[in-house]
């Protein structure tokens, strides 16, 4: 087998298998909103289970959104490589490049710009404070995601318990959401859980180094993605002049 056969061979099954996890990711996604019936009876049988865990059912749309990415990506470098098209590798490496050039966007902006991406987080803080008091306990599927974060991440709110003031919750219940307080009831006096964002900024920071590890290994697949369906490209076009 040459250098060609083997890069062909090589995007072919990394590829089959992006498309088999986009293919098994989108599937439980549509499962989980089609028939979410099922799901729930499924995961409230699971001995020992808590009863949060019923939230899950909110991540269908993220495991959708996920799973048809990853099958259109799978698609494109596996039938791309088999049939030798240069349209499709085209495609695959411009979906790969527009992912890269947003991460390192991103980085950029997270470490260059720490200042605009403080005021980015705090513009996101107020708009998600602002829908929480709008609709925590009127719009289920709100309600159900930010209930999934809070009992995940063991905090409360974007910030803190303060949050959920004057939300619907609140004022129909008269308390706040179980997950702001290690004791109940759950009101103001006995709220002592910290806010999702100080805890997820203090996770963040604890691991650095894993984060960086795996940020920095995703790039290098998503560069040697790349390199490969540029090279496959190049050698398929010069076999056909």
């Amino acid at each position: 087998m040459g250098c060609f056969g083997f890069l062909k061979a090589t995007m072919v099954l990394f590829n089959g298998i992006i498309f088999l996890a986009g293919v098994a990711i989108l599937g439980v996604g549509i499962w989980v909103k089609v028939d979410s019936g099922s799901v729930l009876n499924l995961l409230q049988n699971i001995q020992g289970a808590p009863g949060q865990l019923g939230q899950l059912l909110n991540v269908g749309y993220l495991l959708i959104a996920v799973g048809a990415v990853l099958l259109i990506l799978g698609f494109l470098g596996c039938c791309g490589a088999v049939r030798e098209s240069r349209c499709m590798l085209l495609l695959f490496f411009v979906i790969i490049l527009i992912v890269f050039i947003a991460e390192v966007a991103g980085a950029i902006v997270l470490l260059v710009f720490k200042p605009v991406a403080e005021k980015l987080i705090n513009q996101v803080g107020t708009e998600a404070v602002k829908s929480i008091r709008k609709e925590y306990g009127d719009n289920n599927d709100l309600t159900g995601l930010w209930n999934t974060t809070m009992t995940s991440l063991k905090c409360c709110g974007f910030y803190n318990y303060t949050d959920f003031i004057d939300s619907p919750f609140l004022n129909r219940t008269g308390y706040y959401p179980f997950q702001c307080c290690s004791s109940a009831p759950c009101t103001a006096g006995n709220t002592d859980v910290e806010g999702c964002f100080p805890v997820l900024k203090k996770l963040v920071e604890d691991n650095a180094v894993i984060i960086i590890a795996v940020a920095l290994g995703i790039a290098a697949l998503e560069v040697a993605a790349m390199i490969v369906s540029m090279t496959l490209y190049c050698h398929i076009g010069s076999k056909r002049d």
